[in-house]
């Protein structure tokens, strides 16, 4: 009898050990006496910030393109929340797209929003509120060297169209502390818009196997608290689609280099766009294009329209026709992550 109660005793104490264990797994959470409730909603545009003096794509979409939704980004998977307290280092939380509990500390705190689903930004100066900027990886491509046009020749880094990609703010919140936790309304703004570009052929379009291309001078990061891009300016590389018609590409990029601010002129950058073509015979035919018009007066995505593109018979026909049109990567590339300077 004594040797059972023994045992009994022995697993009672292991369970209750496992209980108290388990209990302090959350210790930190429930020692917080400060917390608030985050309510997300997502301004789902691709307009966003647009001076009434640019394309309104909203109220002019040509019915012949696709439909004006299908540029819209959509909801993400998870939101990110940086906490930054007056008085200490940096806390990173990760809730539900839609909000969550955040757990604060005593005093006032600037606190970052932004979705934390994402394979291509990366994030600079996080420990910085004031400062902090998403960038994208950066991408080479061998078969190309750059845009002969203008300040784009050579000169800018090649990268990785954006991820979809969500910011918003709060400045200097007082933690309070309550029984409940206050509900905060954010509202989540889109910091990445997408172009479509379309290439349309007059020509020789039966001869194209795979295509893909370059939109050079949009801005190469964001500041994630005012949404301004960076003056520095970048070139996205980007795959295509083949069309009855041509070429097709639905390209992110964080907009236009220094936008929005009230020092932006239509006249400050030069914009181009790079088609580069694989043939059904294996060769490789390049196009470029001067559109600074088009994407002047689009800073956050748009419709941006090449016609008149022709391939003759003598390029199409010649060589050996050999090439396997099922080959998708069809060049070098390479992903690096370079920091900013």
């Amino acid at each position: 009898m004594n040797k059972f109660i023994t045992l009994v005793a022995g697993a009672l104490f292991m369970f209750t050990s496992c209980i108290h264990k388990d209990l302090c797994m959350h210790h930190d959470e429930h020692a917080h006496k400060y917390h608030i409730l985050i309510d997300a909603d997502y301004r789902c545009e691709w307009e966003e910030w647009m001076d009434p003096t640019y394309t309104n794509w909203k109220k002019n979409w040509p019915d012949n393109y696709i439909e004006y939704e299908s540029l819209l980004p959509g909801i993400p998977k998870g939101l990110r929340v940086v906490n930054y307290p007056e008085d200490g280092p940096e806390k990173i939380s990760n809730i539900e797209a839609e909000g969550g509990i955040v757990y604060l500390s005593e005093g006032t705190h600037d606190i970052l929003f932004y979705n934390n689903d994402t394979e291509y930004i990366v994030m600079e100066d996080l420990g910085m509120f004031a400062s902090t900027r998403a960038t994208t990886r950066t991408r080479t491509r061998s078969t190309y060297t750059g845009s002969p046009f203008g300040s784009t020749k050579g000169e800018e880094v090649t990268v990785n169209p954006p991820d979809m990609l969500y910011g918003s703010y709060i400045n200097d919140y007082l933690a309070k502390k309550l029984p409940q936790p206050e509900v905060i309304p954010v509202t989540m703004h889109p910091l990445v818009f997408t172009y479509k570009i379309r290439f349309e052929f007059a020509a020789g379009l039966k001869y194209v196997a795979l295509a893909r291309g370059t939109l050079a001078g949009m801005a190469l990061s964001v500041n994630l608290s005012t949404g301004t891009t960076s003056n520095e300016a970048a070139t996205i590389l980007y795959d295509c689609e083949v069309k009855d018609w041509g070429v097709a590409a639905y390209v992110n990029s964080f907009g236009v280099p220094g936008y929005p601010n009230g020092a932006y002129t239509k006249g400050d950058q030069i914009y181009a766009v790079n088609l580069e073509v694989r043939m059904r015979n294996g060769k490789i035919k390049s196009f470029d294009f001067d559109v600074t018009d088009q994407v002047s007066k689009q800073p956050h995505g748009g419709v941006i329209v090449i016609d008149g593109i022709e391939i003759n018979d003598d390029e199409g026909m010649s060589g050996s026709g050999a090439f396997d049109v099922t080959v998708k990567d069809w060049g070098e590339y390479e992903d690096i992550t370079i920091p900013l300077i």
